[in-house]
This record gives structure tokens, C-alpha cells and sequence, in this order.
């Protein structure tokens, strides 16, 4: 059986991604409040958090008017399972013959994928 604020979460995060099924939230009790985990598609993350996390703040802040109403403090944290999604369909530049140009562009694309995680992290930590 899933409460109230389980329900609200999975109705506004169904109606944003492109693959609803895949939308689990799990909720837990513990001395700071109610903790709702989020996790989604990873090619849904994205529309999730939102450019800078704009998205993902006015979630938290929903729940914090539901909070209000129910005398709770919740707390949202959106799960990144690891999983990249798979490269799109979209033109890409193409590649070199020398090996070097594929080694930096591996290279930088983790980064990327580095930085998108710890940026992640910070927005789990924020206490709103």
C-alpha cells in the first residue's frame, strides 16, 4: 500500500517522463522525516532533475507544502542507477583514423559523466 505522498511524487514524475512504468519510489521513516527515493529511467533523469536541477527543486518544494499539510518533513532523493543511456540516433562528428582523437574523446565523456554525478550528489545533500 502506498501513502498519500508516495502516490502525489509518482503522479507528477509519470506525467514528465517518457517511460512511466519504469518510475519506482520507495519511501522510509527514520528520525530526520519521511525519505522518498526516486528512481527512473536513466534516459528519463534528465527530464527528472531538470536544466540545474530546477525540476527536481520544485518537486522537493511540493513536498514540502505537502509536508506542511501532514505535519512531516520529507526529503527526496533521486536514485542514478549508474546506467548511461544509450547514444541517440542524432549526426555525430566523425572519427579520425588516429587512435589518439577516439582515447580523448572517451576520456572527456567520462568526465562529463563524472561531473553529471557529483552535480547529482550535491543536489541529494541540499537540505531543503
Amino acid at each position: 500500500m502506498s501513502s498519500i505522498d508516495q502516490q502525489f511524487v509518482e503522479y507528477i514524475v509519470r506525467s514528465l517522463v517518457s517511460n512511466p512504468d519504469a518510475v519506482e519510489i520507495e519511501r522510509t521513516i527514520d528520525e530526520k522525516g519521511v525519505l522518498l527515493e526516486l528512481t527512473v529511467d536513466p534516459e528519463d533523469l534528465g527530464r527528472v532533475i531538470g536544466k540545474r536541477g530546477a525540476t527536481a527543486q520544485s518537486l522537493r518544494t511540493l513536498l514540502r507544502a505537502l509536508g506542511t499539510k501532514n505535519d512531516a518533513r520529507y526529503n527526496l532523493k533521486i536514485v542514478d542507477n549508474g546506467v548511461a543511456p544509450a547514444p541517440s540516433t542524432q549526426q555525430t562528428a566523425p572519427m579520425s583514423d588516429d587512435d589518439g582523437d577516439s582515447a580523448d574523446n572517451e576520456s572527456e565523456s567520462d568526465s562529463i559523466v563524472s561531473k553529471t554525478r557529483k552535480e547529482l550528489e550535491e543536489l541529494d545533500d541540499l537540505d531543503v
